[in-house]
């Protein structure tokens, strides 16, 4: 003969479960404080002002190449 409290302790954890899933929630969604639309994004620039990446990649392999031929400059001069 199996005891009754298991059998009845499955649907009871599972109704107590859905209603504390939801109030965490709730409680969550009032605890944290809303993003207003007027407020600043900080100094971000916009999208259009900003180089590509593929941009970035060309000035710094410009940059590479020019200290490479400055290192090569020295080494053929000493």
């Amino acid at each position: 003969r199996e005891a009754p409290i298991p059998k009845m302790l499955a649907p009871c954890l599972l109704r107590r479960a859905i209603l504390t899933v939801p109030l965490v929630f709730v409680v969550a969604l009032l605890v944290t404080e809303p993003v207003r639309a007027d407020q600043e994004a900080g100094t971000a620039i916009p999208a259009e002002s900003r180089p590509c990446v593929d941009c970035h990649a060309f000035e710094f392999m410009q940059r590479a190449l020019q200290d490479l031929k400055k290192t090569v400059y020295n080494l053929d001069t000493r």
